[in-house]
């Protein structure tokens, strides 16, 4: 491999925010590096997305504890990568939630995820040792389901195909806020290696039906207010087009992926350049772009080894 991925050199320390998004919601962000959510109910605790390991999930509960003590009870994970889920076990939550298309995708690909992520992202990893393995829901639902933290109603909807084909948004109707995953990301690039980019943009209108006044994106600041929002929905939909198009565009004419990266760095570099992860995200972003143009719905299974074929390819 003639250089290292991206990721793979990041090994500074990120600084953590907590930044109440609602009465009693929290946002946890770390300068690009993957958010978790809090929503605090009643009696117990409901956590967004688990982190990569044990030892960053208790970065969580210690801000958890800066606010309550009320015991964790539930973890809902929106999609099935390895950096949001194999935390998991350090909340003791009776309940691991995801939709059933995230399951069955922790089933199809979760270790060759793990393999993969692990290789390219090795500060994120640290403490890996204390992983148990892979993270299995003890609850899955379809298209809804409905969670109440004693009065404090919970609304988990798989509103369609974006970042994966099993991506689920958490609603807090009291406070009007959403946790979107990756679906929505700000200041940082989105990771669409497994994307589907001909159903993302409509993703994001079902999330803009919401009009919510504030979000917790799965990487980024948090989101408050409706201008906050709005933007980084269009920001976040302008991304996406933008490194689909100009892969699409050398797909059809029969180009290679060497010619489609060429061509979306020529899009991209020049908005988001600055953007978090977006070196790492790119040679994941263009191989998926450059596959979907060509008629593969369903994305390729990443693994270690495809990982730096792909690498190798693009830098020939």
């Amino acid at each position: 491999m003639a250089k290292a991925f991206a990721s793979q050199g990041d090994m500074s320390e990120k600084n953590i925010s907590f930044t109440e998004v609602g009465a009693g919601l929290y946002a946890f962000t770390a300068e690009g590096d993957p958010n978790s959510g809090v929503i605090i109910g009643d009696d117990s605790v409901m956590i967004v997305e688990a982190q990569a390991t044990p030892r960053l999930a208790n970065k969580v509960i210690d801000c958890v504890r800066s606010v309550t003590d009320k015991p964790i009870s539930h973890v809902v994970l929106t999609h099935y990568h390895a950096v949001r889920v194999l935390g998991a076990s350090a909340f003791n939550a009776d309940q691991i939630i995801m939709s059933d298309a995230a399951r069955a995708m922790v089933a199809e690909r979760g270790q060759e995820d793990w393999d993969s992520e692990f290789q390219r992202f090795p500060r994120l990893f640290e403490g890996y040792e204390s992983i148990p393995g892979l993270t299995w829901p003890t609850t899955t639902f379809s298209d809804a389901m409905t969670v109440y933290l004693g009065s404090r109603r919970v609304d988990i909807r798989h509103l369609g195909r974006a970042h994966t084909a099993g991506d689920a948004v958490i609603h807090v109707p009291d406070q009007n806020v959403m946790f979107t995953g990756d679906i929505v990301e700000y200041h940082s690039a989105c990771y669409c290696g497994d994307g589907h980019f001909g159903d993302w943009g409509r993703t994001l209108d079902a999330i803009k039906s919401y009009d919510v006044d504030a979000i917790a994106p799965g990487r980024g600041d948090a989101l408050t207010g409706k201008d906050m929002v709005n933007a980084a929905i269009e920001d976040t939909r302008d991304f996406v087009a933008s490194t689909y198009r100009p892969a699409a565009q050398v797909a059809a004419r029969g180009g290679s992926l060497k010619e489609a990266w060429d061509a979306v760095r020529a899009a991209c570099d020049p908005k988001f350049k600055d953007y978090a992860i977006y070196e790492h995200c790119l040679p994941f972003n263009v191989a998926r772009a450059y596959d979907e143009a060509r008629g593969i719905d369903t994305p390729r299974i990443w693994t270690a080894q495809r990982d730096l074929d792909m690498w190798d390819a693009l830098q020939s």
